[in-house]
């Protein structure tokens, strides 16, 4: 960035960002890059980074009710059916309707599914230490914070685009 930038006029900076100069792009540069990466571990094990997210999402001892696990992993019910059904089908889950509630449906992890679970445990704790490894924990600090701050001004503000 030029030493001057900042002596531009706000609205004028924005007319002229490039799209490297968004807080989104590196934000979704640095997530595909990183599913791409959760991606080809799953595919060692015939999986996806979706079907490893949602085995950490489900409770390894008493399962956990199928309409909690979209909103945990920002599912809309329908993808969370086709991903449920592909994992009932990979042998990884089965569901079973829950004894306290006979409208709700738990999902169980088969022994094949806790196993998977545990291999998608293993690869996120080993990205987690190789980023650790590189990143000072002052920076990171730093990093968590901002993302938290930015998540903060998601909830507090609306999009608004004069037509």
């Amino acid at each position: 960035m030029h030493a001057d930038y900042f002596s531009i006029p706000f609205r004028t900076r924005l007319q002229k960002m490039k799209r490297e100069e968004t807080v989104d792009y590196h934000i979704k540069t640095a997530w595909h890059a990183i599913a791409r990466m959760y991606n080809q571990q799953a595919l060692k094990f015939d999986g996806t980074m979706s079907i490893g997210y949602a085995l950490l999402n489900i409770s390894s001892e008493e399962g956990t009710p199928a309409m909690k696990i979209g909103p945990l992993m920002g599912l809309e019910p329908r993808s969370l059916t086709r991903l449920l059904k592909s994992m009932e089908e990979k042998g990884l889950i089965y569901r079973q309707v829950d004894k306290n509630d006979k409208r709700s449906v738990r999902v169980l992890l088969t022994k094949e599914g806790r196993k998977m679970k545990e291999k998608s445990r293993e690869t996120v704790l080993r990205f987690n230490e190789a980023v650790r490894d590189e990143i000072p924990a002052h920076k990171l600090d730093v990093f968590f914070e901002v993302i938290q701050e930015i998540n903060e001004v998601i909830e507090k503000k609306t999009l608004v685009v004069s037509s």
